[in-house]
């Protein structure tokens, strides 16, 4: 007999302020966390999972495992550029959300797929490789460092185009990826990212001499998605 396919729910919630689109994710981690709950008292209610797509004003985030020196300027110049700036419960270090950047925050059970969180991140990863490629762009891993990469192995031309950092509790997840599409550089800068000094950043309009629709990476990285997770896509 066929296995039935989970559901992952696609939601696209346009610009929206780092803490909302945060605040929103930590309701539906904790709708699933309490569901998971009240399954393991009486009879099991499935939890929902979750894509969410979205775009960011100008902030700076910073992971539990972050470190401060990695953003080289002041307060006072975050507040005269107008970049915001949040610690968060992800892991990883700094990192940079903004205009033109097209970030994915997967709320999903792992339970109803599997329980092992470097699979996950492969999985991630793995979908925004094949994004990539459908533009004809070549994106791969770099040992040891999540998130991925162009041209990883050669040290002069090695930069990375999705950065990630993930979060998980009672194996449901949260935070996900930034996919940098038509992402000004110039805010890379202020920050060491990912806390890697050595390697620049890269962004997909600059590797294509042209800008990209936004819309259309939503859909490429939502069917690969389904792909990946072997999910249907609702």
């Amino acid at each position: 007999m066929e296995k039935v396919k989970q559901q992952i729910v696609v939601k696209d919630l346009g610009v929206i302020a780092y803490q909302a689109a945060w605040d929103y994710q930590e309701q539906l981690l904790k709708e699933n966390v309490q569901l998971k709950s009240h399954a393991a008292n009486q009879s099991p209610k499935p939890t929902t999972n979750y894509l969410l797509f979205c775009e960011h004003p100008p902030v700076y985030t910073i992971g539990k495992s972050g470190h401060m020196e990695n953003l080289l300027i002041s307060e006072k110049e975050l507040q005269e550029q107008g970049i915001g700036f949040v610690p968060t419960n992800r892991g990883g270090d700094i990192t940079f959300h903004g205009p033109g950047q097209v970030v994915g925050y997967p709320i999903m059970d792992l339970e109803n797929f599997f329980t092992d969180i470097g699979k996950y991140l492969r999985f991630l990863e793995e979908v925004i490789i094949r994004t990539l490629a459908d533009y004809g762009v070549i994106g791969d891993r770099s040992k040891g460092e999540t998130g991925v990469w162009l041209d990883p192995h050669d040290q002069e031309k090695a930069r990375k185009i999705c950065a990630m950092g993930v979060r998980c509790s009672r194996w449901v997840t949260m935070h996900g990826f930034a996919l940098n599409v038509n992402t000004l550089m110039d805010y890379f800068n202020n920050i060491i990212a990912c806390g890697i000094a050595d390697k620049k950043v890269a962004s997909l309009d600059k590797e294509l001499g042209r800008e990209v629709s936004m819309e259309e990476v939503k859909a490429r990285l939502s069917k690969h998605f389904g792909e990946v997770f072997e999910a249907e896509m609702v």
